[in-house]
């Protein structure tokens, strides 16, 4: 982390520059959960470029929205501020077609992850009529932010999960998920999908043990596996799979899912916070 950008100056480059682009990897966080090669789960990490831009070959602007998918079973995650700083470097650079910048940036950021990586590119004008960016919705699920609970952890705390003999499928949410940057201290907030088949998990239970990460450091994406492994251990599903939706910082979201199930993608959404 000695190069990283984070909580240092920084020079905003406008000139298209890959090199800004800081890959973390994923093993180091991966070690405190006990895992190794085989992993307990699949997954992807979406996220979502609001602040994109290009020059066309007339000097002419283009604005656009980006996705990406960064799979998790990639070596490394990619730090987010060198992500925003490398987008920001295309502002001030000519390029004669969205196909051309799309195909850049699946170069650039397969390079960096250490996998595949899946780029798709929304004209502004156009974005609001896509599947995915109009979607402004949650899936249908229990919230469980009214439940009147007492609470008195704030560190990731698996020992407050349990279950009880009825077996129940179901997808809860809550909106009270927040962490804190490893580097910066500053807080991230998200909201947070569980889907399940299995014991019932005690709701008051699983909702504390959520708050529990109110003063946790740790990146988007390990906060996530965190939380699956410690669901998938304490209460032994038969299915699981663990969304956040995190609120946009500098023009990006960053949404970890994580599932049981090879090959599943969670529902399109981008919530009110988004």
């Amino acid at each position: 982390m000695a190069h990283s950008p984070l909580g240092q100056h920084t020079e905003y480059i406008s000139d298209y520059t890959p090199q800004l682009l800081f890959p973390i990897s994923r093993s180091e966080s991966r070690k405190q959960l006990g895992l190794d090669s085989k992993l307990p789960f699949h997954g992807v990490d979406i996220w979502t470029g609001y602040e994109l831009s290009w020059l066309n070959n007339s000097g002419k602007p283009v604005a656009a929205v980006a996705e990406f998918a960064i799979p998790c079973e990639s070596q490394n995650i990619i730090e987010s501020k060198s992500f925003k700083l490398y987008l920001n470097s295309f502002n001030q650079t000519r390029f004669d077609s969205l196909d051309k910048v799309r195909s850049l940036m699946v170069g650039d950021l397969s390079g960096a992850a250490g996998a595949p990586v899946s780029v798709q590119l929304f004209p502004v004008q156009n974005a609001g009529h896509t599947n995915y960016l109009s979607h402004i919705a949650s899936p249908d699920a229990i919230e469980l932010d009214s439940l009147d609970v007492t609470v008195d952890a704030y560190h990731p705390a698996p020992s407050l999960l349990a279950t009880e003999a009825v077996p129940v499928e179901e997808a809860l949410v809550s909106h009270l998920l927040k962490t804190n940057c490893p580097v910066t201290g500053q807080p991230d907030w998200a909201s947070v999908f569980i889907h399940y088949k299995g014991e019932r998990i005690l709701h008051e239970n699983l909702l504390r043990y959520l708050i529990s990460f109110r003063e946790h450091q740790d990146f988007h994406e390990h906060c996530v596996e965190r939380i699956f492994c410690d669901v998938l251990q304490q209460c032994a599903p038969q299915y699981l799979s663990v969304y956040a939706r995190y609120t946009r910082r500098g023009g990006l979201d960053i949404n970890p899912f994580r599932s049981t199930r090879p090959g599943e993608l969670p529902a399109p959404m981008r919530l009110i916070r988004q």
